[in-house]
């Protein structure tokens, strides 16, 4: 199918009418727009961007972290560096080139993006298209590694999130929805006692491990909210991480209401199971 812009020059400037469904205005920009701005300039040259995506620092705090870079692009003006705060999917980190050829963006962008890291380090989890799960499997991958998992505060999000990601199937066993307390004890083996702490979601980790014959555990426990729960209140997260040669466990507040406590605490799992995977988290 194709798809028409309307151009409309007016005086010295131009305005281009496109529809603002996404993939014919992607369509109309690479086909039409572009190639009329780059004629409109008198020269070629390429503009080209990368997404570093991070997860684990705000706005505020990257930019008091990226603080020299920035400064040094605002002296330089090329490229350019634009934060976007996306939820639960992290902060984005962009960088914008623009250069006489795609080699020279690609080498300009590479050179600033190792910048960037040296300041941030391992809060950068993936670039561009990445999300953390398909990072995090293919990690798993990459170590001949299973994932089994074990919700209860998340309610198999984790698992929707997983798989989402096409291929996931040779990587996640399996998941146990376990938020009844009688589930973890029953199918999990939790002991019975407290079922938001960190020890039940380690044991937690473990019974998925062993219930689905996974080499990796990842357990959720926590208080959703509105309500606080067992005198924890609401979200608060436990999470676990129990792999052949370690056994991690972290408990954290979750910021916001019930569905975005939730959906924080799935990719903040997963991003401790990142970091476990890379050695940067040890036991």
């Amino acid at each position: 199918m194709l798809f028409r812009s309307l151009v409309c020059p007016v005086g010295d400037k131009v305005i281009y009418a496109v529809p603002g469904v996404p993939f014919e205005l992607y369509e109309m920009f690479e086909r039409a727009i572009l190639p009329d701005l780059l004629a409109r300039s008198g020269s070629q040259s390429v503009i080209a961007s990368r997404t570093l995506r991070t997860w684990g620092e705000s706005e505020s705090g990257l930019n008091e972290r990226l603080h020299e870079v920035i400064g040094e692009l605002d002296r330089v003006g090329n490229p350019t560096l634009a934060f976007l705060a996306s939820g639960w999917e992290g902060i984005k980190v962009r960088l914008t080139a623009k250069a006489s050829t795609a080699a020279q963006a690609d080498e300009l962008l590479g050179r600033w993006e190792a910048e960037v890291r040296a300041l941030v380090g391992d809060i950068v989890f993936g670039v561009d298209d990445d999300t953390m799960e398909s990072v995090v499997l293919q990690l798993l991958r990459e170590r001949g590694l299973t994932l089994g998992l074990a919700e209860s505060v998340t309610g198999g999000l984790v698992a929707g999130r997983i798989t989402n990601v096409p291929g996931s199937s040779d990587v996640l066993r399996g998941g146990v929805v376990s938020y009844a307390s009688d589930v973890k004890y029953s199918v999990l083996g939790v002991p019975e006692g407290p079922v938001v702490s960190e020890p039940a979601a380690v044991s937690m980790a473990e019974g998925a491990r062993r219930v689905l014959g996974a080499g990796v555990g990842l357990a959720l426990t926590g208080v959703a909210g509105p309500a606080e729960q067992e005198g924890l209140p609401a979200g608060t997260l436990c999470v676990a991480v129990v792999t052949p040669s370690v056994t991690v466990s972290r408990t954290l507040r979750m910021p916001g209401l019930r569905d975005q406590m939730r959906q924080m605490s799935v990719i903040t799992a997963l991003d401790l199971l990142r970091r476990v995977l890379l050695g940067s988290v040890q036991g």
